[in-house]
């Protein structure tokens, strides 16, 4: 006599692949929230980067260049005075040149970083006033820079992005 066949079971109940499903939807709530804030956060810890990297130009720019009230990069050449060779009068120059006087700088290596943030995201112009595809707003009176956003644009904790 030949023995009896079992019937093996094979797959998953639909009890079983219920409760997977809502284990990874349990996950997904979890995770996803976090990684998005996680980008943002990115963002700002960026923004505050590029403000320090801009300020401590400014600041370096005013010490070699006398440290007086008038002392600080303009806001029409700014760029150049910062990323480029400059005499003690702030005349820029592309390349170093001892004997003519062009020994301070660059301060910035390259171009003036993007605003990382915000409605105005990737512009890296610098002016005395908000504007299209100005991304910094400068005060050549006090060297203070800025994200040149408005106020109602904040960062996930409700601090104004044109406040850092």
């Amino acid at each position: 006599m030949a023995p009896a066949r079992t019937a093996r079971r094979s797959g998953f109940s639909l009890i079983e692949l219920v409760i997977v499903v809502v284990i990874i939807g349990i996950i997904a709530a979890i995770a996803i929230p976090r990684m998005s804030k996680g980008a943002a956060g990115a963002s700002e810890a960026s923004l505050s980067g590029n403000l320090t990297i801009l300020r401590n130009a400014i600041d370096l720019f005013h010490t070699e260049h006398g440290g007086n009230d008038t002392d600080w990069p303009k806001v029409a050449t700014f760029e150049a005075q910062l990323t480029t060779y400059t005499k003690v009068d702030g005349t820029a120059n592309a390349t170093k040149d001892t004997a003519t006087g062009f020994v301070y700088g660059p301060y910035i290596r390259g171009a003036i970083p993007a605003l990382p943030v915000g409605t105005k995201k990737g512009s890296n112009g610098v002016a005395a006033a908000a504007g299209a595809g100005i991304g910094w707003q400068y005060d050549e009176a006090t060297g203070t820079i800025k994200a040149a956003l408005a106020d109602g644009e904040v960062d996930s904790n409700g601090r104004k992005f044109n406040a850092y």
